[in-house]
């Protein structure tokens, strides 16, 4: 007899088995995880809290217990019926899970990348942190994977979607741990993420599909009826396709296509409000013990999430990276932009997040939809400046808050490739950016001690955590030219792997509804 167990605690150095055999008395059984969190909201006392599948013979009862359901993962396919192959530009997570549904549907879609396959790209990443050598096609944002493959690879998202438990199996499926599926806060980590898109992508490639790796969009002429150019960046051979359905999976980095967008395809796009700050790094022991106190060493490295509001502003932490790195990640040249990164066993010795401030479009309006791109690659640029080269603005919490700049590094030591030139971050944030950071950093003192940390490094600047533009789509999630279909982080529409994924997962499904007769399932 299978069963559910709920809310199932365990201390963080018990043994599950040991204590699942004490609780009901079982002798022989097997089980399953369902669902995994750590329960520290009392340092003294902190618990894993499990939901369990039991396979027993053993009659079980409790209030706790439930006859198990199986999940179901699978989804129905529609066979795509339409005459013309469909278009995918960009293999980020929306456009990655867009092809692969699409392709499942028999529909053989074409997927541009403007970066190379992640073997190629990851040397070119590898090149660029060791000799700041800057592909700008092929980078940290740009490439197989999309800049999530460069991460954390944090799969958690406010949405509430069934939708999202096949994206997870699915990433479980082409290599990732089993862990995703029951962990309440999923990672997959950068080392994995390598693995899984180019799985995905082989499976595309034998339903059908077909890439043009290393190749810009270009230009779509036309409505509903569209001809579609790309051009190869490494050998200049244009590329022509005839399609019904485009698909913009562009990314939020993909500026200047979307500025071509608006300025010679004519397309709608409006502002939308983004956040720029800092990354913050912290030694991951310090945050671990903050977070677990004597149970630290039972407990994986710690994750935490932080936000407060002033009276004009949200303040968060964004993308935090349990013992990670801290990138550059820059896709343009003489700018500094930094995110953050872990492989998937978050071994580094430090652990750090983006601490980011609202931008509101009030902060850069100056009549067009893509003023905020211009503000964004401002202050990238000013970063760069101050340096002159790809070391990044930096500053200690202590000198930070008493607007003062640190002389040298203390305590901590920086992961970020580059090296730091310290120096007041008003040389390349605006100053609402900076005084609300101060406020973010003493309100989140108050809720993770020693996030104020005084040897704790900011290093400047974050400024890619979303697109500042958003592409308009009405319900069939269509843009104002028709056929083209924007999703994902670049058109407005995702905030994380997750909500990309989904996001490009809905679209195709949408898409190839409009051609089919007959379902089936995979």
């Amino acid at each position: 007899m299978k069963y559910q167990i709920n809310n199932f605690k365990t201390t963080p150095q018990a043994d599950l088995v040991s204590a699942l055999k004490k609780k009901y008395k079982l002798d022989k059984f097997e089980y399953k995880i369902l669902l995994k969190s750590v329960d520290a909201r009392n340092k003294d006392d902190i618990h894993l809290v499990y939901n369990l599948m039991i396979d027993t013979n053993k009659k079980l009862n409790d209030k706790n217990i439930t006859p198990y359901k199986e999940k179901n993962y699978s989804l129905e396919y529609k066979e795509y019926k339409g005459e013309k192959r469909p278009v995918v530009v960009g293999f980020g997570p929306a456009g990655m899970f867009c092809a692969l549904y699409l392709a499942r549907c028999n529909a053989k879609p074409i997927v541009i990348e403007r970066g190379s396959k992640i073997e190629i790209r990851k040397e070119k990443v590898n090149d660029f942190l060791k000799n700041k050598v800057l592909s700008p096609n092929s980078n940290v944002q740009f490439g197989e994977g999309g800049a999530g493959t460069f991460s954390d690879g944090k799969l958690t998202t406010n949405l509430k979607d069934p939708l999202i438990a096949f994206i997870l199996y699915e990433f479980y499926k082409h290599g990732a741990k089993e862990d995703i599926l029951y962990e309440s806060k999923p990672h997959i980590g950068t080392d994995y993420l390598e693995i899984i898109v180019k799985n995905i992508r082989l499976e595309i490639e034998s339903l059908g599909g077909e890439f043009y790796f290393d190749t810009t969009f270009l230009d779509a002429k036309g409505n509903k009826n569209l001809d579609v150019t790309a051009v190869n960046n490494i050998t200049n051979e244009e590329y022509h396709f005839n399609t019904d359905h485009l698909i913009l999976g562009l990314g939020h980095s993909a500026k200047d296509t979307i500025r071509h967008l608006y300025n010679d395809m004519h397309m709608n796009l409006e502002q939308k409000a983004f956040s720029m700050g800092v990354r913050i790094e912290h030694p991951a022991e310090l945050i671990n013990k903050s977070q677990y106190g004597k149970f630290s060493k039972y407990l994986p490295t710690a994750y935490y999430k932080l936000a407060t509001h002033s009276e004009e502003r949200g303040v968060y932490t964004f993308c935090m990276c349990p013992g990670g790195y801290v990138l550059a990640s820059q896709s343009d040249n003489e700018t500094v932009v930094v995110n953050g990164m872990s492989n998937n066993d978050r071994g580094s010795f430090n652990s750090n997040s983006a601490v980011l401030v609202e931008v509101k479009p009030k902060d850069f309006d100056k009549g067009s939809p893509l003023d905020g791109l211009d503000y964004q690659e401002h202050y990238e640029h000013l970063a760069y400046k101050l340096a002159g080269d790809y070391r990044a603005p930096a500053n200690l919490v202590k000198e930070f808050l008493n607007d003062e700049v640190a002389k040298e590094l203390r305590s901590v030591k920086t992961t970020y490739p580059h090296g730091l030139f310290l120096t007041d971050l008003r040389g390349c944030l605006p100053d609402y950016v900076i005084e609300h950071l101060k406020f973010g950093i003493q309100e989140f003192d108050k809720k993770l001690h020693g996030f104020n940390y005084p040897d704790a490094i900011l290093i400047g600047i974050e400024s890619r955590s979303s697109c500042p533009v958003r592409i308009i789509r009405n319900e069939e999630r269509i843009s104002s030219i028709d056929g083209i279909y924007p999703i994902g982080e670049g058109a407005g529409y995702a905030g994380g792997i997750t909500s990309a994924a989904l996001d490009g997962l809905k679209t195709a499904i949408k898409i190839v509804g409009e051609y089919s007769d007959k379902c089936r399932k995979i």
